[in-house]
């Protein structure tokens, strides 16, 4: 079963910064369209940002826009979100998730269920 593996989570300040990274052992997450989701103590998981198999189109939550962003590299297989101006609203726990065969263009956000492969999340805590 293939796994995706996330990192770079921690314990911030407001305004602070983190980048997060997600990366799979022996599948090309950079071919792939990647959505990053996160979900918040007693809330329900929501979509963040994703990016599209070839990498040309984003698409991202009105609550982030602007302070995230989304990219991928191919050298080493990696998917990010660097994550800019943080508060308290984004604390919660960040997950990655691939599609096998997933194929769009613009301005469009997939729903969780269009995504193969999750990781198991990093938690992201903004606090003072």
């Amino acid at each position: 079963q293939l796994q995706l593996v996330e990192s770079g989570g921690g314990s911030v300040q407001p305004g602070g910064s983190l980048k997060l990274s997600c990366t799979a052992a022996g599948f090309s997450l950079t071919l792939r369209a990647v959505g990053w989701f996160r979900q918040a103590p007693g809330k329900e998981r929501e979509g963040v940002a994703s990016i599209n198999a070839n990498g040309r189109s984003t698409s991202y939550a009105a609550s982030v826009k602007g302070r995230f962003t989304i990219s991928k590299d191919t050298a080493r297989n990696l998917i990010y979100l660097e994550m800019n101006d943080l508060g308290p609203e984004d604390t919660a726990i960040y997950f990655c998730a691939a599609a096998i065969s997933l194929s769009y263009e613009g301005d469009f956000f997939p729903s969780e269920s269009a995504y193969d492969y999750w990781g198991q999340g990093t938690q992201v805590t903004v606090s003072s």
